[in-house]
């Protein structure tokens, strides 16, 4: 746990730095203090007039609309960012497709009142500088947003997951109000998922000089040479001031503690008014650290600009030194070290917060990947949270980094641009995806124009990855699976080994491997309610079982490996039910990032750990003398099983497969004995007494007092003995003393309609299958905060933590 919670720390105190600033360049958070109100997508009266008042007749006309400054909000709702409104609303039971598989949510189309979001946010700037300018920067809105300031309109955002960015400086009013207007449209689906609706990530003030560079115009990447990497460093100033400018450039690296290892000299250049200049330097590094699995060391660029021989802007990157190789004949390697690829996809929602995760929620989930011993992350199918990308790179998970669609068009050209010159710079990305399953033309020609387009603009931005595109197709290489440099496969896992015997020379990875559906806990199917037993038995059609695609990938060195469908469960895609089954079944985890059966298998062949997992649980109260089927996820050699003593036998394991037992039911402790490379190991379920009292386990018991950090609390009940009852489903109700608020509650139930949030603060959630989980975030006041956990005929819990 500490060496996650330094990284974060490390990624909090990063614009804290020790080496000397531009007094020019600032980054303001904007997430605070913004005020929010449905409009409505049919009726412009409800829309406050949109559509109806003539506002771009004339430069800055607003009439009576929420874009004027002097628009009354006051009985408009106050919240803070990120914000995602969809989370906030009921389910909704509908017939239409895109509604189940967005999560029964009523966004959309179908749902004109809730489905425009209006934001407005209020600031002053004072004191500004000669030559100063200014820049909103909006990292994710989902979607179609209309932005304002002080009524001049600053453009349209289409994607629902690449951010934008404005120069306002012309806009702006000095010493007094300006306001800050987005009318968001969350009408139109991009995805066949859970999206949200509203502005769900950070929204940034960015200050800086006339003269500048741009924090996506640094493209830092190296190479080895022997011991040494030769760092390149690309960087393009612009200028927008009315006169031609000549200025000098300095490049200095540094390790993690600003410490300065090599430099350029200042290279004297001009940049002609209102243009743009484009410089190249190489530096050397002597014997660096390797960014890798084990050790995701950062180092970092600083981009330091002069004019008369003062500073007037610096930029920070962050980057990483290491070696990719991709094989088609022995598979993937990282700084000449052989990976397999241990991954996962994920979407970006969780449980209470939908898609508006705070920072450390990002960590918090790369976390607990990690610990399965997933060493991937594929971001499917959209552009991540920069955010999730820091975790990566500081935690030490490779990225394959995807585009929301194959399409070459100037709309999805400049997403697909912007895209990779945001993330071009953090290690852990490893290759592009540019698409997921586009069935419509991924065989025919057309496909194949499209993804020639979209891999010459990549070679131009970032000639030094590689890319794929997840194909659902067997052995067919015909459209864009001809031109594409790694082969991805989409399921069809048995067709890999035929198709590398056709293509040798094509390096594979399976970009969407097993989906299989399982529910925490359930260990009967029950069509009813929406749940699949929570063992390695079902899938749909498409896929497989996690034992069937991983055995092909570990025992074939030419696959490189592949990404399980999913990591988490996520909102929507209710396979194989529908309602009331509002999200998937897919994960390894549930919601909340409680572990589901299929973890223990993942783990036990993914990582060196001693695994012994036995399931399931032994409460089967009404079913004395049935046979139970017992399975034991384990890399030990071999186990026994013993039920009260008695031996139940002993069986050897079979590599990347489990161990069955049938065992006729009866009251007491289930263990299993297992050797590992002669070590023993022990593990066992037994029979619970009734709940007695609620357990809050923290992920962490100090946090920060900045407003934003979270400490999240995973719920359980114990009976009186202490041990966790599995089958717990109390309705558990929250209180909080101190300088917090809680964000969310979740239990991981893919049925539950119980809310995730709780606009009055009157949080509670019930136990699935024992667990629930409780999202609390910090204030600005340092101090203690106490959670209490209260249910009807349970003693109550509670835990003391601090914010400092």
């Amino acid at each position: 746990m500490r060496t996650y919670l330094v990284a974060y720390l490390c990624f909090l105190i990063l614009p804290l730095q020790t080496f000397p600033q531009a007094s020019y360049r600032e980054k303001i958070n904007f997430d605070e203090n913004w005020k929010f109100h449905f409009g409505h997508a049919s009726n412009p009266v409800k829309d406050f007039n949109y559509g109806v008042a003539n506002i771009f007749s004339k430069t800055g006309k607003t009439d009576d609309t929420p874009m004027g400054n002097k628009f009354d909000d006051s009985q408009w709702r106050s919240l803070d960012l990120p914000h995602d409104w969809a989370v906030e609303l009921p389910f909704v039971n509908s017939e239409n497709r895109d509604v189940m598989s967005h999560g029964y949510k009523p966004v959309g189309g179908l749902f004109p009142e809730t489905s425009i979001g209006w934001y407005r946010k209020s600031f002053e700037i004072k004191n500004p500088l000669p030559n100063e300018r200014y820049e909103i920067q909006f990292d994710g809105i989902f979607r179609d947003a209309e932005i304002w300031l002080n009524g001049f309109y600053l453009g349209n955002n289409k994607s629902g997951y690449i951010g934008v960015t404005y120069d306002v400086s012309d806009y702006l009013n000095f010493d007094k109000e300006n306001i800050l207007v987005v009318r968001v449209n969350a009408t139109q689906y991009e995805g066949w998922f859970y999206e949200g609706a509203g502005i769900y990530r950070h929204v940034w003030l960015l200050k800086h000089h006339a003269v500048f560079v741009p924090g996506d115009d640094v493209f830092v990447h190296t190479k080895m040479n022997g011991e040494n990497a030769e760092i390149t460093v690309e960087t393009t100033v612009h200028n927008t001031l009315s006169e031609d400018v000549a200025y000098t450039l300095q490049t200095v690296v540094t390790d993690r503690d600003n410490k300065i290892l090599t430099q350029t000299d200042e290279l004297s250049l001009d940049v002609s008014f209102s243009d743009q200049n484009n410089s190249k330097q190489k530096l050397n590094l002597s014997k660096p650290r390797l960014w890798s699995l084990e050790d995701p060391y950062l180092y970092k660029v600083k981009s330091i600009i002069r004019y008369q021989g003062k500073i007037i802007d610096e930029v920070t990157t962050r980057f990483g030194v290491r070696t990719l190789a991709f094989d088609a004949q022995k598979g993937f390697f990282l700084n000449g070290k052989h990976v397999k690829i241990q991954g996962v996809n994920n979407h970006q929602d969780h449980a209470g917060v939908g898609s508006a995760l705070p920072d450390y929620l990002h960590y918090y989930r790369v976390k607990l990947m990690k610990e399965m011993g997933i060493n991937s992350y594929r971001a499917s199918h959209n552009p991540p949270a920069p955010e999730l990308l820091e975790a990566c790179d500081s935690l030490g998970i490779l990225v394959m980094d995807e585009t929301r669609l194959l399409n070459s068009s100037p709309e999805y050209m400049d997403e697909f641009r912007r895209l990779i010159k945001r993330d071009r710079n953090h290690p852990s990305i490893i290759m592009w995806s540019i698409g997921n399953e586009e069935g419509y033309v991924q065989t025919t020609d057309i496909g194949k124009r499209i993804a020639t387009r979209m891999l010459n603009e990549l070679k131009k931005l970032d000639p030094t990855r590689t890319a794929t595109y997840a194909a659902d197709l067997p052995n067919v290489r015909k459209g864009i699976n001809e031109i594409i440099p790694i082969r991805g496969f989409n399921y069809r896992e048995f067709a890999m080994v035929e198709y590398h015997k056709d293509l040798p020379n094509q390096p594979i990875v399976g970009t969407e491997m097993g989906s299989t559906v399982t529910t925490r806990g359930i260990y009967v199917k029950d069509s009813i309610r929406g749940y699949v037993p929570d063992q390695d038995i079902t899938h749909p059609w498409w896929a497989s079982l996690a034992e069937t695609w991983w055995k092909i990938a570990a025992e074939n060195q030419n696959i490189m490996g592949g990404y399980i469908w999913t990591g988490f469960d996520y909102r929507g895609e209710p396979t194989p039910y529908e309602w009331p089954n509002i999200n998937s079944h897919f994960g390894v985890m549930d919601m909340c990032g409680f572990p589901k059966n299929i973890y223990y298998y993942y783990q036990s062949w993914w990582t060196d750990k001693d695994v012994l997992h036995m399931s399931p649980h032994w409460n089967w109260e009404g079913k004395e003398g049935e046979n139970i089927e017992v399975w034991v996820n384990s890399n030990a050699q071999n186990v026994e099983l013993f039920l009260n003593g008695k031996s139940l036998g002993k069986k050897i394991m079979e590599r990347n497969s489990h161990l069955k037992w049938l065992v006729p039911y009866k009251k007491g402790v289930l263990k299993a004995v297992a050797f590992k490379d002669g070590r023993r190991i022990e593990a066992k379920v037994e029979t619970t007494d009734a709940p007695y009292k609620i357990v809050l386990t923290p992920d962490r018991k100090i946090i920060h007092a900045d407003g934003k950090d979270l400490g999240i609390f995973n719920i359980s009940v114990v009976d009186k003995k202490g041990r966790k009852v599995p089958t717990a489903n109390n309705l558990i109700k929250f209180q909080i003393e101190g300088d917090a608020k809680a964000i969310g509650v979740g239990n991981g139930d893919p049925s539950s309609h119980e809310p995730d949030r709780f606009l009055d603060g009157n949080y509670q959630r019930s136990l699935f299958n024992g667990k629930a989980q409780l999202i609390v975030q910090a204030g600005k006041t340092p101090g203690n905060i106490l959670i209490k956990a209260i249910s009807e005929n349970l003693i109550s819990g509670e835990l003391l933590i601090k914010s400092e």
